[in-house]
This record gives C-alpha cells, structure tokens and sequence, in this order.
C-alpha cells in the first residue's frame, strides 16, 4: 500500500509519523519482552502492516527521490532523526528478540536432552538376540528436572 500525498512535503509527514509509529511500537515491544510480559497481538498486527507500507514507500523513494525533494529542508532534517532514532531502537529491539531466542532453544534443548535421558538408549537385545525395537512411541515424563 502506497502513501497518497498531495506533495512532497505531505509526503515527507505522513513517512515522518509512519516513522515515529513503528519507532514506538518496536520500543514498547522491547519494554514488554524486557519485563517478561506477552506481545500485544493487535499491536503485532498493527506494525507488521506499518512497517510494511514503510518499506513500500522507501522503495518507491528510492526508484524516484523526486518524491521528497521538493520537501522543506527542516522537515527531511526531521524525518533524517527520526529514522536515525528508528533504527537505534530497532536495534535494541533485535538484540531483545536474540535474547528470547537463544533463551527458547536452549529450553528446547534441555527437554530434548531430558527425553534422551529418561528413554535411555533403546538399544536392548531381544530373547531371540535380534535388536529390540520399540514399535509404539513411549511416553515422556517431563518434571522440574528438565
């Protein structure tokens, strides 16, 4: 979806809130995995669709920079902070869902270790000396100890 502006300096406006928008949605995303506290959904919603149109528009932008030129110079200064403030916070915000990943793959690991651990090896010779096979799954017992 395209930005409709009238001219390059309502163009250069409606990116500038487009920019300060995902710059706040992307910090409180950040506050709230900070705290341990679960994503927004609408909020999630919300910014993958901004931040969608956003790259629309910087695609446009940079096939044609007449789009903005004509733009005040105080108000692209504007704009040339906020998106510098934008990318800080992303930033943060990358190495805040690096955090919450390594954190998820490492509990995933430990419980994939726990179900190796309680299963043994599964190795055991049969009555005929064939190898015992287990042909159903056998349950996993996941305690604190995982």
């Amino acid at each position: 979806m395209a930005l409709i502006a009238d001219d390059a300096a309502h163009r250069v406006e409606q990116l500038l809130l487009m920019t300060e928008r995902l710059a706040a949605l992307a910090a409180e995303d950040t506050r709230r995995i900070q705290a341990r506290e679960p994503l927004v959904e609408a909020a999630t919603d919300e910014k993958n669709r901004l931040a969608n149109a956003y790259r629309l528009e910087l695609a446009r932008i940079k096939q044609d920079s007449a789009l903005i030129q004509a733009a005040p110079a105080a108000l692209l200064d504007r704009l040339r902070l906020s998106t510098i403030a934008l990318h800080k916070t992303l930033d943060a915000h990358e190495l805040a869902l690096n955090a919450v990943k390594v954190i998820s793959e490492g509990l995933v690991h430990a419980m994939a270790e726990e179900v190796v651990r309680q299963r043994g090896s599964g190795a055991n010779y049969s009555p005929s000396g064939a190898l015992d096979a287990r042909v159903a799954p056998s349950p996993t017992v996941l305690d604190r100890s995982a």
